[in-house]
């Protein structure tokens, strides 16, 4: 079958997002979900209203959400070809607290393969997309991945500390190899945001698979580099977290990659 049309999906997605997430923004309430994470209305209302427009539009793609029971997820990933993986609002942490730092973030499975991916920036109208083998895209900007003139040390790091092992925390406190360090609270958006060249150095400890799936294909379409601290491919379809180590660089890629000791590679 051909795939959905991008440009369309952006046009549905911008408008749900302003019609159901940032009418909510600094105005409503979150609770807590059982695995500890927060839930606003904004996440319920935003997951309902897409997966009901992809359904009516590609009734024969199956569809997964964060917002789902874990034994729904699972089989979803067991058993369909192609398959939606939708994060209704990446950041709802950011979003409860009214951090203007989140995002609608869609990708499409074939066959077990990224093919699609979109992260939707609703406060700056940002609109990340991707297909494989085609490009990707900031709006209608092609995004393409720098060489940088940056040295290690006087690079910006977009890390999340929370993550990580202890040691490996403790020796970025003490000795960081970067010049300075960020974190922007939203996964989908720093895989984004990498991707677009905004930051050197990247390290998350351990992502879920809606946090990045969207942004590994982003970012290999725009030409960067990233693995997980094994030196593995950082996508695989299943359920187990993934750490993430990224730089648009491969220069900084790889002295990125020898100060935290990971084997070589240059693969999503």
């Amino acid at each position: 079958m051909s795939l959905p049309d991008l440009a369309v999906i952006v046009d549905a997605i911008r408008t749900i997002a302003h019609e159901e997430i940032m009418p909510r923004f600094e105005k409503i309430g979150f609770s807590i979900k059982e695995d500890g994470s927060l839930l606003t209305e904004a996440d319920i209302v935003t997951n309902q209203r897409i997966q009901s427009y992809l359904k009516q539009h590609w009734p024969e793609i199956d569809f997964l959400s964060e917002e789902m029971e874990p034994e729904e997820q699972e089989a979803l990933l067991r058993d369909a070809d192609l398959l939606w993986c939708l994060d209704p609002v990446d950041g709802t942490s950011n979003f409860a607290a009214g951090v203007p730092l989140f995002a609608v973030s869609l990708a499409l499975f074939s066959k077990g393969e990224v093919v699609l991916a979109m992260t939707y920036d609703p406060v700056r109208d940002e609109a990340f997309t991707a297909q494989k083998g085609q490009g990707a895209w900031l709006n209608d900007k092609p995004l393409k991945c720098q060489p940088s003139v940056f040295p290690l040390d006087k690079t910006i790091a977009l890390v999340d500390f929370k993550r990580l092992p202890s040691e490996l925390r403790q020796l970025l406190v003490d000795q960081p190899p970067f010049g300075s360090q960020r974190n922007l609270g939203t996964a989908a958006l720093e895989w984004a945001w990498m991707a677009a060249g905004r930051g050197h150095l990247y390290l998350h400890g351990g992502m879920k698979l809606w946090d990045l799936a969207a942004g590994t294909l982003l970012l290999s379409e725009a030409g960067g580099y990233a693995c997980t601290l094994d030196g593995e491919s950082v996508f695989r379809l299943g359920m187990a977290k993934r750490s993430v180590v990224i730089s648009s660089d491969q220069r900084l890629f790889n002295e990125w990659r020898e100060f935290l000791k990971i084997p070589a590679t240059d693969t999503v």
